[in-house]
């Protein structure tokens, strides 16, 4: 094999490990978003529609305070096993990649770096560890307000992103 190929390939697979340790990582991460939103039901009502949904989806009401029309609620969010076992197959991916170029570089251990892929479970347990975490939704109802169409009320969700896109699909609610 051609001298100059062992380093840069040897450089790309520590890059390739480098970006595999921040995605697995980043699938933990919290991605918390703020949105406000519109309807042309009354404040209350939207309140109670709201509150409805989140009830229905598994979070339970934590706290509500009726001067600001505001409702927080707390729910557990389960990690995904496909995820985990996605993760650990990327995991053994990447450990077999770095493993063969150890090898390469140290044919005397060779058998003794591919059981390096025997670390990959660690990666799914990582995940199931970090992503089993309590979550919080607050939704703030503001006053109604008149626009063209009518009055409307305005609310302002702070979740997590995906929660926000499920809210945004199954309610009838037009983003501000």
């Amino acid at each position: 094999m051609n001298a100059s190929v062992l380093p840069s390939t040897f450089v790309l697979t520590l890059l390739m490990s480098v970006g595999l340790v921040f995605f697995i990582r980043a699938s933990v991460k919290d991605r918390i978003e703020v949105i406000r939103l519109g309807s042309e039901q009354s404040a209350v009502a939207l309140l109670n529609q709201l509150q409805a949904y989140f009830t229905q989806r598994a979070y339970r009401l934590a706290a509500t305070d009726a001067t600001q029309l505001q409702a927080t609620f707390e729910g557990v969010v389960r990690p995904s096993l496909l995820m985990a076992t996605f993760l650990t197959l990327l995991a053994a991916i990447g450990f077999l990649c770095l493993a063969l170029m150890l090898s390469i570089l140290f044919p005397g251990f060779s058998e003794a770096l591919l059981g390096l892929t025997l670390l990959s479970p660690v990666a799914g347990l990582f995940y199931w560890r970090g992503a089993a975490r309590p979550e919080q939704v607050v939704l703030q109802v503001e006053k109604e307000g008149a626009s063209e169409q009518g009055t409307v009320s305005i609310v302002t969700v702070t979740a997590h992103r995906d929660e926000l896109a499920a809210l945004q699909r199954n309610l009838p609610l037009t983003l501000l």
